[in-house]
């Protein structure tokens, strides 16, 4: 491996399309065996997701060469794929993000195909809604998502918005692996791109039809209209990403007339310089906006990621104190008042489905049961609720209602294909201010639910292990619970193993494995997709919050034990 990662840094340095100041950045690491080996013992991989790495120069990093060469390939596959193809870009806040959607635009405008290019940063899930506006093709977003500032990435998306599936993928990764040199990337400059109309520059009709999309489905304009908007109060973060804009006139437009945003956080900011991680499934990403929160006397606080598809939501508890919600809380509190409201009005459809993953909580699909909705679990990664959502369209089995996943993604209506937290915004706070008007917070409707269902609580830890060996390291503690699956946990015994590898449930093969234990808990090991990362999943239901608290720590702390002596 140390040998091929060495061949590849040599052929970077005498490639004469490689820039020079490329050149000079790899001339640095000359001798740093580790560095060159990290840097080039594979090629960044095009997953289903698409590309996510460090930036910098290599084989294995985000740069101009390796988006231009997934970029060739991606045109090479939407020429297949339609006789006058067209591809949407969007990208967020990140270092270097503007920079690689125009340089995909021109790679792309060089092999015939049309690219229409948002001009400064755009939430992820407004690209998923052009796609299909636009009648497009495919779609490109250049984020990283929440992670740490020294990445950037690219996703693709198929024809419907959603993020291409495996067998879509798949194809897209045979196209790029038969572009073998950087001299098979074709390039157009942006004057002659524009003056062929090969590069369109989307702006102000566009952000209006989405932002007026996602206000058509609010519940309760009125209410919010007739005052309720004017005294409710929220805090806004955009954790310096894309979604400031489209959320502040998203709940304009809805009635919220009081929304505080966080001026450290809100301009763009590749760095993320007020955050350690601009995450909000994280409590420190809320330190801020928290602060602000108890000056105006926040009835709610939210924060989205950079590329705006995840949303958290911080409410205050019985003792005043404001606490961050967990994906999952969100989610049932969210699927609760969309199907209340629903219900309450007649409009709750006989075929309706709320769909999730099979690392969500089954909390919220206990809730959407209880008004008579169907309930459909997928793979991790919100491509697969997107699919069901278009196979759903097209047979008419099920109207959707509502898709989440504990990783604070949510999406309600069909105008997209990915998680959007420009709604999901919207939706958790007029839920918070219609539950306000009944003299209740989201945490007392929490704990109603809990009454109701029963105290579920999740945890999720993970493991960072960086590099080859990471990945072999990761490699060996799945093999681990896969050849030898414990027989009880934390004195519970394990009912079943589900491994997802070979296919399960009628779901397509994915590394997971999950085990479900006697007394209605479960855990689940996986390896992500888009960071060097193992996370283990813990679900436990009992009967009170302290409780549930105690067994879920029980089962984590046995369970992680082993995870780590092989880490």
């Amino acid at each position: 491996m140390e040998n091929m990662a060495m061949k590849r840094y040599e052929a970077w340095l005498s490639d004469p399309i490689i820039d020079a100041a490329t050149k000079d950045e790899l001339a640095g690491i000359a001798g740093n065996a580790k560095e060159i080996e990290d840097r080039f013992y594979r090629e960044l991989e095009f997953g289903t997701g698409g590309l996510r790495g460090v930036m910098g120069a290599g084989t294995n990093r985000m740069n101009a060469y390796t988006v231009g060469k997934a970029t060739q390939g991606l045109a090479d596959w939407v020429i297949g794929k339609s006789g006058k193809p067209s591809v949407v870009i969007a990208h967020d806040s990140r270092n270097n993000s503007p920079e690689f959607a125009l340089d995909a635009a021109l790679v792309l405008a060089a092999n015939g195909v049309t690219a229409y290019l948002f001009p400064g940063l755009r939430p992820t899930p407004q690209l998923s809604f052009a796609v299909r506006a636009l009648g497009a093709t495919s779609g490109i977003v250049v984020t990283a998502s929440h992670n740490p500032p020294e990445y950037n990435g690219y996703k693709v998306y198929g024809s419907d918005g959603c993020q291409l599936i495996p067998g879509d993928a798949e194809q897209v990764i045979q196209a790029i692996q038969q572009v073998t040199g950087f001299d098979r990337i074709r390039r157009m400059s942006r004057e002659e791109a524009e003056a062929k109309g090969l590069v369109r520059w989307l702006g102000e009709a566009e952000d209006q039809d989405y932002v007026g999309t996602v206000v058509s489905h609010s519940l309760n304009s009125d209410l919010l209209k007739g005052g309720l908007g004017e005294s409710f109060n929220v805090v806004y973060t955009p954790l310096h990403g894309a979604g400031n804009m489209p959320v502040r006139n998203v709940l304009a437009q809805a009635g919220f007339s009081s929304v505080h945003i966080v001026p450290e956080q809100e301009q763009p900011d590749g760095y993320f310089s007020t955050v350690k991680s601009p995450n909000p499934e994280e409590r420190e990403a809320f330190t801020l906006a928290i602060e602000l929160g108890q000056k105006v006397g926040a009835d709610i606080i939210i924060g989205t990621d950079p590329d705006c598809d995840r949303m958290g939501a911080v409410v205050r508890n019985n003792e005043g104190e404001y606490v961050v919600l967990s994906g999952n809380q969100s989610g049932a509190i969210m699927v609760n008042y969309l199907l209340s409201m629903l219900k309450e009005r007649g409009q709750l459809p006989a075929n309706g489905v709320v769909i999730k993953t099979i690392v969500t909580s089954e909390m919220g699909a206990d809730i959407a049961r209880s008004y008579g909705a169907g309930v459909v679990n997928t793979l991790t990664g919100f491509k697969y609720i997107g699919e069901k959502m278009t196979q759903y369209e097209q047979t008419g089995e099920h109207t959707f209602l509502f898709g989440y996943e504990e990783s604070y993604g949510y999406l309600a209506g069909t105008y997209a294909r990915d998680k959007d937290a420009v709604i999901a915004s919207l939706l958790i706070c007029e839920a918070a201010a219609y539950y306000k008007s009944k003299g209740k917070t989201l945490y007392d409707v929490l704990l109603e639910l809990y009454r109701q269902f029963g105290t579920y609580q999740e945890h999720l830890e993970s493991r960072t292990l960086k590099g080859l060996d990471g990945v072999q390291q990761i490699a060996a503690i799945m093999q681990d619970w896969r050849s030898n699956p414990p027989a009880e946990v934390a004195g519970v015994k394990v009912g079943r193993m589900l491994d997802y590898s070979g296919g399960l449930e009628g779901l397509p093969p994915e590394n997971v494995l999950k085990f479900m234990l006697d007394d209605g808990s479960w855990f689940c090991l996986r390896p992500s997709g888009t960071e060097p990362k193992i996370k283990v999943y813990f679900a436990v239901r009992g009967e009170s919050q302290s409780e549930a608290a105690a067994a879920v720590q029980r089962l984590t702390q046995a369970v992680m034990e082993r995870v780590d002596n092989k880490a």
